[in-house]
């Protein structure tokens, strides 16, 4: 008898919803499994559809540029501006990487290179300083994360050749589309004009500013650092400035992470002067080059809060691997900007509220 009062009461609670709305909640329910189950499978090409997205604001203004003004063809503008995007960020970014995997693959064959000198360190700062930092634990640890790391990027590099692939494919339809593309986002996104104006303005600035601006203040760096490294007589003073370009991106620590272990390894094997040296350098030129560029380009560009780059670089490296440098800082200030349009579309202020600081 229970059932049967529960069946009849279900029935009646579907016949006081409107059929429009059950069609409604069916189709949206279809339409998000959909979505989950094709982003499930394109996953691995995410980075490539981010990059597209990334080079096609860069690139927006030169397009319609060509298109308006100088009446070239829509392929024809499109072509020229990849194939340039080619030469100027893939030729001398394919050139760099194989610098660094050819200085890297004897290390990886030879693991113990790696710690005989973290070991060469080790016994310098027991005799000078009795600091037992890197024993033999923790020597052991850091090889297993560095030769992780460097197979990983090695890994990311190759996977990154059918990134390109895709990056290049879908950019050349996204710019031969550019009109229709914006028209249709202003369109069909579910918000206010002033507020789509916002977000794709916003969006350019923070696309500058993460994609011109974090790979200028690792070259600048990494090139400071390399002709440090060349003038105080590091063998390896590309791989150095290589690493310090890349470990400048990272979360806190930045490029300290490569010229103060190098400073310390030149004291340890009686390069005295060179490790005082290479110290200054770091803290003197490296770290005032970092602060000055970044300023800079935030200034010209976007005024991105620094624990945006921080958390985004975070975020963005667990989830696209290296390129997560750039495309992870894009997604968390996106997020924010989401964040700010929703409470403009949707939520309440009562302006005669005044706002109070609690003591």
């Amino acid at each position: 008898m229970f059932y049967s009062l529960s069946f009849y009461s279900f029935v009646d609670m579907l016949h006081q919803i409107h059929p429009n709305k059950i069609r409604q909640v069916l189709l949206l329910s279809v339409v998000i499994l959909l979505a989950i189950l094709i982003s499930k499978e394109m996953y691995f090409f995410l980075g490539g559809f981010m990059g597209a997205i990334t080079l096609y604001v860069i690139m927006r203004n030169w397009m319609i540029k060509l298109i308006s003004e100088y009446k070239w063809k829509k392929w024809l503008a499109a072509i020229t501006l990849i194939l340039s995007a080619f030469i100027i960020i893939v030729l001398p970014l394919s050139w760099i990487t194989s610098i660094g995997i050819n200085r890297i693959k004897p290390i990886l064959h030879h693991p113990e290179i790696l710690t005989q000198s973290f070991e060469t360190i080790h016994q310098y700062l027991i005799n000078q300083y009795n600091v037992d930092v890197l024993n033999a634990d923790n020597i052991a640890k850091i090889n297993v994360q560095l030769i992780s790391f460097a197979r990983q990027t090695i890994g990311s590099t190759m996977a990154g050749i059918g990134n390109l692939f895709v990056m290049f494919f879908i950019l050349y339809f996204m710019l031969v589309s550019t009109f229709d593309i914006e028209l249709w986002l202003r369109k069909h996104v579910p918000f206010k004009n002033s507020n789509v104006q916002k977000v794709l303005s916003e969006f350019r600035s923070m696309v500058y500013s993460n994609a011109i601006g974090i790979p200028v203040v690792a070259m600048v760096q990494g090139l400071i650092g390399l002709i440090g490294y060349w003038i105080f007589g590091v063998e390896e003073f590309v791989l150095m400035g290589l690493l310090t370009a890349v470990a400048s991106v990272m979360p806190v620590v930045g490029s300290m992470a490569v010229y103060i272990p190098l400073a310390v390894y030149q004291l340890s094997v009686g390069h005295t002067w060179q490790g005082i040296a290479i110290g200054l350098w770091g803290f003197v030129l490296i770290g005032s080059i970092d602060n000055v560029a970044r300023f800079m380009l935030q200034k010209k560009i976007a005024n991105v809060h620094p624990l945006i780059t921080i958390f985004g670089v975070i975020i963005g490296i667990n989830l696209f691997g290296f390129l997560g440098i750039i495309f992870g800082p894009l997604l968390l200030s996106m997020f924010i900007i989401l964040v700010k349009v929703y409470v403009d579309e949707f939520g309440t202020y009562d302006s005669d509220e005044k706002l109070t600081i609690l003591p």
